[in-house]
C-alpha cells in the first residue's frame, strides 16, 4: 500500500513538473519574442539615427552655408507622376520611389458598388511603400530615402522621369522610370556615378522593398488567403509562399530573376535584367484589426557588385497590374504561375485548365460579353462532351439493377457467409460479362473537370465585378441575406447560389440512389456510403458560402443538367429488357474472365483459404 501511495505521489509530481515546464517554456518564448521585437525596433531607430548623423556629417564637412550643401541633402518632398493609359504612379523626390500606384481600368469593390469613378489604388502614399538602396557615401552607409532627387524637366507625365541626387564631389545617384503606352511593365534604372572607389569595397548593394497591399475586394479574408510572394530562380524554377502560412522566409540559397507580391487579382513584381537579386528574404504581417490593407511585406534583397566602375548601372523592370493570365504569359517569365489553377496533389488539374477550359472560356467570352451566359454555355458544352461517360455509368447501373434478383437469391441462399457471397457474386458477374465497377470509372473521369472549375473561377480576373441575375459580382459570394451574426463553419450571410447548389446536389443524390437501389454496400462502410451523398451537400453549404458565386452558379447548373441528362439517358437510351436478354445470352455462352476479375477472384480465394486454415487451428 505504501509503495502504491509513493508511486501515485511520484506520478503526480512528474505531471506537475511537466505542466510547470510547459508554462515556463511559454513564458520564456514570449519573453524572447518581446526581446527580439524590442531589438528590431532599436536597430531600426539606430539605423535611422545613423543615417541622419551621416547626412549631418556630410553637410558639416561640405559647408556650413545651406546653399553650398549638396542638393541630395536638402529640399522638401514633392510628388511627380509617371503614367500611361493603364497605370499612374506617384513618385516621391525623397528616395525616388513610387509611393502610390493607381490602375486606371479597375475600381475597388467599394467604389464599384457605390458607383464612384475613382481608380483602384494597389498601394497608397499613406502606407509607407518604399524601394530603397543602401549606398556607401563618404565613409557612411545611407539609404536612398534620405536623399532628395531633382527631376529633369519633361513635357508630360507619359515621358520617362529622370531623377538625380547630387551628393557632391562629382558623385550622383540617377533613377529613371519609363512606361510605354499599353503596358503595366515599367523600365527602371538605378545608376551610380563617380563612386568606383566606394563600390570596389563592396560585394553587393543591399535593397529593401516595402509593400503594403490595399484591401480592394469584398472579402478581405479571401484576399489574405491568396496573398503570396512568388519568385523565379535563375535556374527557371518557380516557387511561392503564402503569407498567412509562412510569414517570413530566407531564400538565400540561389539568386532570383524576379520576385512579386501577389494579392487576389493584382500583383507588384520586380524583374531583373542584367544582374540578379541575391541574399533574398521577406517578412510579412497581416494585422487582423486593420482591414484597410491585405498584407505588409518587406523584401530584403541585394544587388551583386561584380566589378566597380564610375558608371554602375542596375537595370530592372517593375510590373504593377492585374493577374491576367494572357498578360502575364506574354512576358515569357512564368509570371502566369502566380495564378494558381491547381497545386499539391491536384497540380495536374492546371494542365486541364490551361489547355482546355481556359481556351474555351476565352473563346466564348470573345463572342459573348456576359460572363453569366458564358458560364451557361461552358456548362452545356462540358456536359455534352462528358455525356458518353454519363451514358456508360448509367448503363453499368442498369446492368446491376437487372442482376439484382439473382444477387438477392444468392443472399437468401448463403446467408451471412460474406466470403462465399463474394465468390458467387464474382462468378455471376463473370458469367454475364458485367463489370461491377463499370459505373465508377466514368464518374472518376469526370472529377478532373469539376476540380478544374473549382480552381478556375475564383482565380481569373474576368469574373471580377461582373453582374449576373442577383449576383452583383461573380468573383465573390452573392449574399442575399446578411445575418448580423456569425455561425461557425457557415458565416454571417446566406449565399443563394450556394443554397441552390446544395439543394441540387441532394436532388441528384436522391435520383442516383433510386437508380442504384439494391446495389449498396453492406456493413458499417455501406451505411456510411449510403448517407455520404446527403452529408456532402450540407458540408458544401458551409464550405462554399464564401466562394465566388460564379463557381457555385456553375456547380448548381451542372447538377441540374446532369440530372436532366441522366433522366433522358435512362428514359430514351437504356432498355432494361434488352439488357437482361443480352446478359442471359452472355451467360449461355459461358464465363469470360478479365484480368481484374481473375485477380479479384484469386484474392478472395486466398482470403477464404486463410480463414479456413485459421478455423482448423
Amino acid at each position: 500500500m505504501n509503495l502504491d501511495r509513493n508511486s501515485i505521489i511520484g506520478f503526480v509530481l512528474l505531471i506537475g513538473l511537466a505542466i510547470g515546464f510547459v508554462f515556463y517554456s511559454q513564458h520564456e518564448a514570449k519573453k524572447f519574442k518581446q526581446i527580439k521585437t524590442e531589438a528590431a525596433v532599436s536597430e531600426q531607430a539606430a539605423q535611422k539615427q545613423s543615417n541622419v548623423a551621416a547626412s549631418k556629417v556630410i553637410k558639416d564637412t561640405t559647408s556650413t552655408v545651406d546653399s553650398t550643401i549638396p542638393a541630395a541633402f536638402r529640399g522638401e518632398e514633392k510628388i511627380f507622376k509617371v503614367s500611361n493609359n493603364l497605370l499612374t504612379l506617384d513618385i516621391s523626390n525623397k528616395g525616388a520611389y513610387p509611393v502610390e500606384a493607381s490602375l486606371r481600368k479597375y475600381k475597388s469593390y467599394n467604389n464599384y458598388v457605390n458607383k464612384k469613378q475613382e481608380e483602384l489604388k494597389l498601394f497608397s502614399a499613406d502606407k509607407n511603400n518604399k524601394l530603397v538602396y543602401k549606398l556607401p557615401i563618404d565613409g557612411h552607409e545611407i539609404w536612398t530615402d534620405e536623399l532628395y532627387f531633382t527631376p529633369q524637366e519633361r513635357a508630360s507625365d507619359s515621358l520617362p522621369l529622370v531623377m538625380t541626387a547630387a551628393i557632391g564631389n562629382g558623385k550622383s545617384v540617377i533613377v529613371t522610370y519609363a512606361l510605354s503606352r499599353d503596358n503595366y511593365m515599367m523600365d527602371v534604372t538605378m545608376k551610380l556615378v563617380g563612386m568606383e572607389s566606394e563600390l570596389s569595397k563592396l560585394s553587393n548593394i543591399p535593397v529593401q522593398w516595402s509593400t503594403t497591399v490595399n484591401h480592394t475586394e469584398k472579402d478581405i479574408e479571401g484576399e489574405r488567403r491568396y496573398a503570396q510572394t512568388h519568385f523565379r530562380y535563375t535556374d527557371k524554377e518557380h516557387d511561392y509562399f503564402t503569407f498567412s502560412l509562412k510569414p517570413e522566409k530566407k531564400l538565400e540559397e540561389k539568386p532570383i530573376e524576379w520576385i512579386g507580391v501577389k494579392a487576389h487579382y493584382f500583383n507588384s513584381t520586380l524583374v531583373t535584367k542584367d544582374k540578379n537579386f541575391i541574399n533574398v528574404a521577406y517578412e510579412s504581417s497581416e494585422p487582423k484589426e486593420d482591414t484597410s490593407f491585405v498584407v505588409k511585406n518587406l523584401a530584403k534583397l541585394a544587388i551583386p557588385v561584380a566589378s566597380a566602375s564610375n558608371d554602375f548601372n542596375f537595370n530592372f523592370k517593375w510590373f504593377i497590374g492585374p493577374n491576367d493570365f494572357n498578360t502575364l504569359k506574354s512576358f515569357n517569365l512564368d509570371m502566369e504561375e502566380m495564378i494558381q489553377f491547381g497545386f499539391g496533389i491536384m497540380s495536374f488539374v492546371k494542365y486541364i485548365v490551361k489547355w482546355a477550359i481556359l481556351p474555351l472560356f476565352n473563346m466564348l467570352h470573345g463572342v459573348v460579353p456576359s460572363i453569366g451566359i458564358v458560364i451557361i454555355l461552358m456548362t452545356l458544352i462540358i456536359r455534352i462532351l462528358l455525356s458518353f461517360l454519363t451514358y456508360k455509368s448509367q448503363l453499368s447501373s442498369a446492368k446491376m439493377r437487372v442482376l439484382k434478383p439473382e444477387i438477392d437469391a444468392l443472399k437468401l441462399k448463403l446467408g451471412d457467409n460474406q466470403q462465399a457471397m463474394g465468390m458467387e457474386q464474382m462468378k455471376l458477374y463473370r458469367s454475364t460479362g458485367v463489370n461491377p465497377l463499370g459505373g465508377c470509372l466514368p464518374m472518376l473521369l469526370q472529377m478532373p473537370f469539376l476540380l478544374a472549375m473549382y480552381y478556375l473561377f475564383p482565380a481569373i480576373i474576368d469574373l471580377r465585378q461582373q453582374k449576373f441575375l442577383w449576383a452583383e459580382d461573380l468573383s465573390t459570394y452573392d449574399n442575399i441575406l446578411d445575418l448580423g451574426f456569425k455561425i461557425p463553419f457557415y458565416g454571417d450571410h446566406v449565399s443563394l447560389f450556394t443554397v441552390l447548389m446544395a439543394l441540387s446536389s441532394i436532388g441528384l443524390a436522391l435520383y442516383s440512389r433510386q437508380m442504384t437501389a439494391g446495389q449498396e454496400m453492406s456493413g458499417p462502410n455501406g451505411q456510411i456510403m449510403k448517407w455520404m451523398p446527403f452529408i456532402m451537400p450540407l458540408m458544401f453549404l458551409g464550405w462554399f458560402n464564401n466562394f465566388a458565386s460564379g463557381l457555385t452558379f456553375y456547380y448548381f447548373l451542372s447538377n441540374m443538367l446532369s440530372l436532366a441528362q441522366q433522366y433522358i439517358i435512362q428514359k430514351f437510351f437504356i432498355n432494361e429488357d434488352k439488357i437482361h436478354a443480352q446478359l442471359k445470352e452472355n451467360k449461355a455462352k459461358g464465363p469470360t474472365t478479365s484480368k481484374w476479375q481473375q485477380k479479384l477472384e484469386d484474392m478472395q480465394k486466398a482470403q477464404q483459404d486463410k480463414m479456413s486454415r485459421s478455423q482448423r487451428r
